[in-house]
C-alpha cells in the first residue's frame, strides 16, 4: 500500500545549508550561505532579484550542484543530485509557473505524479484512495475537473496538495501568492501556517511581500548579492529592519506627497473597448473607464484577465475590435501622430522588449520620441547626432540612469536602469496622459521608490495616469481610484479611500 493512502499526520523535516557556494564562471551567485530551518517552522527567504534566492533553492532541490558547502536534512548530511533524490528525502517545491497538465483532471495529475503509478490504473481503487487522502487535507480542491477549468487559486492549491500527496514534508514555495487574489493568498498561507504549527510540514517560502512575512512567517533569512546579510525571528523584526538587510545603505527616495486636484475634467476616456487575444478569443470585453487630470486610476486583477491586452490596445500593439478612446473629448488613435498631439506617454510591461531596441544605444533609445524634431533634425529629415547625444547626457544625469556611456547598448543596463531610461524619454516633456503597466516588477527597492515617485510627480503636475499592476500594494499606495478587471471586464470601481483589500480581492476573484 502506498504511504499516500494513509491520512496519518506527516512529520515535519528540518533542513540546513552550511557554507553553500555556487559559482557560474566569474560570477558568484551564492557566497558561503548558511541557513537553518527547524522542523515545523514557516521560514521566509527574502532578497531582491539577483540576491541568490533561486540559486539557493535550486541547490537544495538538486537542479544545481554547489561548488562548496553541504546540505543537512533532519540532522544528516545528504547529497542531492537531482529533484528526484530531493523528492525521495521528502523535499518538494511549488514553482512560480504551474507544472500541472492542463488537459488532465486533478485526480489524474496526482496519480501520474507518483513514481509507483501503474501502467494500467484501477481508477475505482485510486479514487477511493484519493477520497481518503483528501479527507485529511486542509485544501479542498475539485479533483474531477480538468486543470484548465480551475481558477489560479485552485491550481496553486492543487500544486501544494500534489506535494503532500507525494509525502513531501519540507515544502519550498517560490512566490506562491503572485497569481492569487488577496483572499486566496491569505487562505492558503493561513492553512500552511497551521500545518507547520502542528508539526506536519516545514515551509521555506520565497517572497518579497512584507505583509505576508509579518502575518505568517516564524523566521526570515535575508540574502543580498549572493550572501546572507541577516535574519531572525519575525517577532524581533519589522519591515524597516528587513528592508535595510535587503538593500544595505542604498538611499531610498521618499514617497511624494499627494497634491489634491478636486473637480478636474476627464482627460482619458475608454469607451466600450473590445479586443481579442492571440488565439482570436475575447480578451477585452467592453471596457469603459474615465481618468481625470491629476488622478491615478489603478487597474487591479489576477494575471490573464485582459489587463495586458488592454495596455497593448492603448499602445497600438493589438488591434481594437470595437470601441473608442478619447482624450480631452477628442478621438485618439494609437499612432505616433496622436501620441505627440495629445501628449500621451507610457511605460509598458517588460520595457526592454516592448519599449526599446535592445542593441541600439541608450542615447538612440532616448531619442525615439524626438529624433525627427529640432534640434535633432532639420527640415524634418536631416538628423544630427550631436544634439541627440547631448540630450541623452542631460537625461541620464537627471534621471540617475547608471550606464557606462550614452553609447552603450541599452540591453547592457540593469532592469531598473532600463526602466529609468525609458521613463526619462517618456517624462522629459509635458505629459497629459501616462499609461504604465507593472512598472516595478522585478526591480530593487531604490528603483521601485524612484519610479513610483516619478509616477506620482506626473500625477501631481496634473497628468491623467492609468496604472495597470498585478501588485495590489502598489495600486493601494499610488492610486486615487481602483478598477478591477475580471474576465476582460471592469468588474468594480471605487475610490481607494472607500474600499479595502478584502472587497477588491473578492471582485478580483469574480465574486
Amino acid at each position: 500500500m502506498s504511504a499516500l493512502e494513509a491520512a496519518a499526520p506527516r512529520r515535519a523535516l528540518s533542513l540546513a545549508t552550511v557554507g553553500m557556494t555556487k559559482v557560474f564562471g566569474s560570477f558568484t551567485a551564492l557566497d558561503d550561505v548558511s541557513i537553518e530551518v527547524p522542523a515545523g517552522q514557516f521560514h521566509v527567504l527574502l532578497g531582491e532579484n539577483g540576491a541568490g534566492k533561486s540559486t539557493l533553492v535550486k541547490c537544495i532541490m538538486g537542479f544545481y550542484q554547489p561548488d562548496k558547502g553541504s546540505l543537512i536534512v533532519d540532522g544528516r548530511p545528504v547529497t542531492v543530485r537531482n529533484p528526484k533524490e530531493a523528492q525521495a528525502l521528502g523535499i518538494g517545491m511549488v514553482y512560480q509557473h504551474f507544472t500541472l497538465v492542463p488537459s488532465l483532471t486533478g485526480a489524474e495529475n496526482l496519480v501520474i505524479s507518483r513514481a509507483d503509478a501503474p501502467a494500467v490504473i484501477d481508477w475505482r481503487r485510486e479514487k477511493a484512495s484519493l477520497a481518503r487522502f483528501m479527507a485529511g487535507m486542509p485544501f479542498q480542491v475539485p479533483l474531477d475537473r480538468p486543470v484548465s477549468t480551475l481558477s489560479a487559486g485552485e491550481k496553486q492549491k492543487l500544486e501544494i496538495v500534489k506535494l503532500l500527496y507525494l509525502d513531501q514534508r519540507f515544502l519550498i514555495l517560490d512566490e506562491p501568492t503572485s497569481v492569487l487574489t488577496p483572499g486566496e493568498a491569505d487562505e492558503m498561507l493561513g492553512l500552511l501556517r497551521g500545518m507547520a504549527s502542528r508539526g506536519e510540514i516545514t515551509v521555506l517560502m520565497i517572497s518579497h511581500k512584507f505583509r505576508e512575512v509579518m502575518t505568517y512567517a516564524d523566521a526570515v533569512t535575508v540574502l543580498r548579492r549572493g550572501a546572507r546579510t541577516g535574519g531572525g525571528m519575525v517577532a524581533d523584526l519589522n519591515p524597516d529592519l528587513m528592508a535595510k538587510m535587503m538593500i544595505g545603505d542604498t538611499k531610498i527616495r521618499e514617497s511624494a506627497a499627494r497634491v489634491a486636484h478636486p473637480g478636474e475634467p476627464t482627460v482619458l476616456e475608454l469607451a466600450g473597448i473590445f479586443a481579442d487575444d492571440d488565439k482570436g478569443l475575447p480578451a477585452v470585453n467592453g471596457v469603459s473607464l474615465k481618468v481625470h487630470a491629476g488622478e491615478i486610476v489603478g487597474i487591479a486583477g489576477v494575471s490573464g484577465n485582459g489587463q495586458s491586452a488592454l495596455v497593448e490596445v492603448l499602445a497600438g500593439q493589438r488591434p481594437m475590435k470595437d470601441g473608442r478612446v478619447f482624450i480631452h473629448d477628442k478621438p485618439f488613435e494609437p499612432v505616433r501622430r496622436d501620441f505627440d498631439r495629445f501628449k500621451v506617454f507610457g511605460l509598458p510591461e517588460e520595457p526592454l522588449k516592448n519599449a526599446t531596441v535592445p542593441r541600439m544605444s541608450v542615447a538612440e533609445n532616448m531619442a525615439f520620441r524626438a529624433f525627427d524634431k529640432p534640434p535633432m533634425a532639420s527640415f524634418g529629415w536631416w538628423f544630427s547626432p550631436a544634439p541627440m547625444r547631448a540630450k541623452a547626457v542631460e537625461l541620464i544625469e537627471r534621471y540617475k540612469v547608471k550606464t557606462v556611456s550614452p553609447d552603450s547598448p541599452i540591453e547592457t543596463l540593469s532592469g531598473g536602469n532600463v526602466q529609468r531610461a525609458v521613463l526619462a524619454r517618456e517624462l522629459s516633456g509635458d505629459v497629459d496622459v501616462l499609461i504604465v503597466a507593472n512598472p516595478c516588477f522585478g526591480l530593487d527597492f531604490a528603483s521601485v521608490a524612484e519610479i513610483r515617485g516619478q509616477i506620482m510627480d506626473q500625477r501631481n503636475r496634473g497628468a491623467a495616469v492609468l496604472l495597470v499592476s498585478e501588485d495590489l500594494d502598489e495600486i493601494l499606495e499610488l492610486a486615487d481610484r481602483v478598477a478591477v478587471m475580471s474576465e476582460g471586464r471592469i468588474a468594480y470601481v471605487a475610490a481607494v479611500g472607500e474600499t479595502d483589500r478584502t472587497t477588491i480581492g473578492r471582485h478580483m476573484a469574480g465574486h
